[in-house]
């Protein structure tokens, strides 16, 4: 027979205090690091964005603007701002270009027009109010999707380097790139999740943000049709066909909108784009714009740009060989293929590519390795980019004179 002292002990839960650990001080159990949770990431969001933001406010009231100002009626805020008060109808004459406020999707003034309705906020503060507010839900909708694909330590890495690249200053502005990433990445986490009508929904409210909110919506209408062809056709949720039948209504209709208010259905919205001087032409005139740079220089922003452009295409690359799921490389890979085939505004190409979060999650399971490893080496990684997100980023809106 065993003796009773020759069993070994139960281990204790981890939240169960042992009796006997009041007689034994000097014991102490090793307590395992708790893991990052969502209050951490946006912590440190809200931590890289507002120093953003200080440094931008001493750069401007150095050179002698008003920050607020800057950051609520820059560049494109004003056209946002103009159709949020008087609606759409405007056109300024810059030769040989036209520039008509229908270039300019409607989700974001609506929100605008809301908020200045039931508030005592002016335009800009409501613009400001709307973008921060999106910013902030982007931050918990990109946490969601690193943490179900990747844990919590990716996640919040995921959220750190989206708020301290080197154009996210546009994420403190009135811009509409907040409101973009918050729709898109709510409606990828609703499509990991099966939830396919969310999905839809939220990729058609995408569709009226912006132009490359189409992204959003090819990609849940590929990861619809590739659900389809994994089941064969068969047990097919409604669910599943409402949804994909959602996504593309918003941009649809808007398009169409704009081109019978311009008398050409299908092709209206396309020529006011192309007399502001933006047109889709599979790159050649991006490839020209960057040739001319590499031969001839240019303003600090452009290279800037370029480096940027080359950055994504390979962490593109590095995302699709990490496999993750096809929605996330669809989304992503639109919203490249959108930002390199436009000619037009090169300096523009890197704000156009910030929605594409999916593309830091190479570098962000590549953050958390080093951290275990070697935390001081990540935290000098992430001071080093932080520091360069906040000059940029005031450079950019303080002394810049190109287009954001």
């Amino acid at each position: 027979m065993t003796h009773a002292s020759t069993l070994p002990a139960p281990a204790p839960r981890e939240d169960a205090r042992r009796p006997q650990d009041h007689i034994r001080p000097h014991v102490r159990s090793v307590a395992r690091p708790r893991p990052p949770t969502l209050a951490l990431a946006l912590a440190l969001f809200l931590a890289a964005r507002l120093a953003g933001v200080a440094v931008l406010a001493v750069i401007a009231w150095a050179h002698g603007k008003d920050p607020l100002r800057l950051l609520g009626r820059s560049w494109d805020s004003n056209w946002y701002l103009g159709i949020a008060a008087h609606g759409y109808g405007r056109i300024e004459y810059y030769p040989p270009k036209i520039a008509s406020d229908y270039a300019f999707f409607p989700l974001y003034p609506g929100l605008l027009r809301a908020v200045t309705e039931v508030t005592p906020l002016g335009g800009g503060a409501a613009g400001l109010v709307v973008a921060w507010g999106a910013a902030g839900a982007a931050a918990c909708g990109l946490y969601a999707v690193g943490q179900r694909l990747y844990g919590r330590g990716v996640a919040t890495a995921l959220v750190l380097l989206w708020g301290v690249l080197p154009h996210s200053v546009l994420l403190s502005l009135a811009y509409t790139e907040p409101v973009l990433t918050a729709l898109a990445a709510w409606s990828l986490y609703a499509v990991l999740t099966g939830r396919w009508v969310w999905a839809g929904v939220l990729a058609s409210l995408a569709g009226l943000a912006r132009p490359n909110g189409l992204a959003v919506a090819a990609a849940v209408l590929v990861a619809a049709a590739h659900e389809v062809l994994r089941r064969r056709g068969r047990n097919v949720s409604h669910r599943l066909w409402t949804g994909a039948a959602l996504a593309p209504l918003g941009w649809c209709g808007y398009v169409l909108w704009v081109g019978a208010r311009t008398g050409d259905p299908l092709g209206g919205y396309f020529a006011v784009q192309r007399r502001w001087g933006s047109r889709f032409d599979f790159g050649v005139g991006a490839w020209h714009q960057a040739e001319h740079l590499v031969l001839n220089g240019g303003r600090f922003v452009f290279p800037m740009a370029m480096v940027v452009v080359a950055v994504a295409i390979v962490l593109f690359a590095l995302l699709v060989v990490d496999r993750p799921p096809l929605v996330l490389v669809v989304y992503s890979g639109v919203l490249l293929v959108i930002a390199l085939g436009g000619a037009g505004y090169f300096e523009c190409k890197p704000r156009f590519l910030l929605p594409a979060f999916p593309l830091l999650l190479p570098p962000a399971r590549a953050l958390v390795r080093t951290a275990r490893a070697r935390p001081w080496h990540a935290t000098v990684v992430v001071g080093a980019l932080a520091g360069l997100s906040c000059a940029y980023g005031a450079f950019l809106v303080v002394i810049n004179h190109t287009p954001l």
